[in-house]
């Protein structure tokens, strides 16, 4: 990535945090006032910590309204899951975590092959959470900015009894007016940091010294070129014939299950550096990072008309 002079870093102004930051507790306010059983879905990843600061705002730290949900793949980075755990244990939350391989051994989840990717998966973990819990609203860290089919999505988008997202069903949001009526059996995804980009969520990790799992900062790793990712050899992710391993330093704009989130040749070790870097990509962080974005344009949107997050 390139980076640009630390000077740009100085002038950028971050006074429009405090407007974003407003809008997003006003949200999760208003989540708590208007639906009886919410979750936060918590991954430990930036955006969902992001939120989880401006939920601590809103509600104080050991007072949030709702449990926190994660759907485990059971192939997620481990330092992204201990610091998962250790955050809600920090801030004194409820954590609900169900997993892919439960859903497997129930014979709900099949996979094609034992190497298929749990990732697209994880929508039928989370309906069944869904109707365990009778959950009918879920906070997620979706933001606009990430991918075509997120930005059709408001902010309050209504799921069927089904799970499923019908992007033509959209429901207007006018002065942050939300239309909150459900049927029997529906829910709602809510989004509140839609508004954000991934240079305001990094320049609020900045200024509120938010700590994040250390595989978002520069570290050495072992990966090969594929398809113009950096794919890390792990067990799940061994190289191909063909394919030369080579260590680089790296880190990861974001994390999901290792068998389809690849990390960006990086030296940035701080959030200000990362700022730096932002500024200068031209590439949305999972245009650069997920190869299961990459098998069709349309990939994220079925998903999302299948239940996923």
């Amino acid at each position: 990535m390139t980076a640009t002079t630390p000077t740009e870093l100085h002038t950028l102004s971050n006074a429009h945090l405090d407007a974003l930051e407003e809008e997003t507790i006003f949200i999760l306010r208003e989540v708590a006032a208007a639906f009886e059983r919410p979750t936060l879905l918590f991954s430990g990843g930036k955006d969902s910590l992001v939120m989880l600061k401006c939920a601590e705002k809103a509600f104080g730290a050991g007072r949030i309204p709702y449990p926190l949900l994660m759907i485990d793949t059971g192939h997620n980075f481990k330092e992204v899951t201990d610091f998962r755990d250790s955050r809600a244990e920090e801030l004194g939350a409820e954590l609900i975590v169900r997993s892919v391989e439960d859903s497997m051994k129930r014979g709900t989840v099949r996979l094609a092959h034992p190497g298929e990717s749990r990732n697209v998966h994880q929508s039928v973990t989370l309906l069944e959470a869904i109707e365990e819990f009778r959950f009918d609203a879920l906070i997620g860290g979706a933001r606009r900015d990430e991918e075509k089919a997120r930005a059709k999505e408001r902010i309050f988008s209504h799921r069927d009894s089904f799970g499923q997202w019908q992007p033509k069903a959209q429901r207007p949001e006018l002065w942050t007016l939300f239309n909150h009526k459900l049927q029997p059996g529906e829910h709602f995804r809510v989004f509140p940091i839609s508004n954000w980009t991934e240079l305001d969520v990094w320049q609020y990790i900045a200024r509120e010294k938010i700590a994040l799992p250390s595989i978002y900062y520069t570290h050495k790793r072992e990966v090969v070129d594929r398809r113009g990712l950096l794919v890390p050899v792990t067990v799940l992710t061994p190289p191909k014939d063909g394919e030369t391993v080579v260590v680089r330093n790296v880190r990861f704009r974001t994390v999901g299950d290792i068998t389809c989130t690849c990390p960006v040749e990086s030296t940035a070790a701080t959030p200000e550096q990362i700022v730096i870097e932002t500024l200068a990509t031209d590439v949305s962080e999972r245009g650069a990072t997920r190869m299961d974005d990459k098998t069709s344009e349309a990939s994220m949107e079925k998903r999302k008309k299948d239940g996923y997050f």
